[in-house]
């Protein structure tokens, strides 16, 4: 399927793997809160990115932009997940670099669309 090809939909889809990969690490206090929210935020980004792509022009950007806003927000819990010390800073480091590169592919897309 074409939409899968996509290199933005591929580094979150390997966002999601890695973050999945080291919830059983996580204090049960942590993964069941901002564990579990930040899952499901990259869950939200990888979906937006589907629905993007299946779009129009037109439409695609409303739900770029949100799609943005979401990343944004999981930028902030993966910080306070490294500030709280729910994930180590090898971790951290893993998932920032990841979220700066998929936040660069998602500001040039919606760039492009405008």
């Amino acid at each position: 399927m074409q939409e899968f090809d996509i290199p933005i939909f591929k580094k979150t889809y390997d966002l999601y793997k890695n973050f999945y990969s080291i919830r059983s690490k996580v204090s049960k206090q942590d993964r069941y809160t901002i564990f579990l929210r930040s899952e499901n935020l990259i869950l939200e980004v990888l979906e937006g990115i589907l629905n993007a792509s299946q779009l129009s022009k037109e439409k695609k950007l409303p739900i770029l932009e949100k799609t943005s806003l979401k990343l944004n927000l999981l930028r902030v819990f993966i910080r306070l997940m490294k500030d709280v010390k729910s994930i180590d800073l090898k971790n951290y480091a893993t998932m920032e670099e990841s979220v700066d590169e998929i936040g660069r592919m998602l500001g040039g897309w919606i760039k492009s669309t405008k």
